[in-house]
C-alpha cells in the first residue's frame, strides 16, 4: 500500500522521526463505547495495481500496528476519486 494524502489533512505524523510522514485528518465521531465526542485520526492508503488485483481476488487487508499495545481501530473504504471537473452530489 502507498500512503495517500487524505482530503482535508490537518497534520503529518512521523516525518520528524525518520518515517515517510503520514498525513492525517482529525475528526470527531460517535463511538458506542467512548461517546459522541470521540477523537479519531483518518489516513488514506492506496493499493498498488498488484495489491488491487489481489484484493479483487479475495485477499484480506492486513493492518500492522507498531509496538505492543493495540488501540481500537476502524477500517473502511473511502469515497471513489472524482474525475477532474466532476460536480459534488
Amino acid at each position: 500500500m502507498q500512503i495517500g494524502r487524505i482530503e482535508g489533512a490537518t497534520r503529518v505524523l512521523g516525518k520528524s522521526q525518520g518515517y515517510l510522514g503520514l498525513p492525517v485528518r482529525d475528526e470527531i465521531v460517535t463511538c458506542t463505547v467512548n461517546g459522541s465526542t470521540t477523537p479519531v485520526m483518518v489516513t488514506a492508503w492506496l493499493p498498488t495495481p498488484k495489491e488491487l488485483e489481489a484484493l479483487i481476488a479475495g485477499a484480506a487487508v492486513h493492518v500492522r500496528i507498531v509496538g505492543t499495545m493495540h488501540p481500537p481501530i476502524l477500517v473502511d473504504v473511502g469515497p471513489q476519486p472524482r474525475e477532474e471537473g466532476e460536480a459534488d452530489d
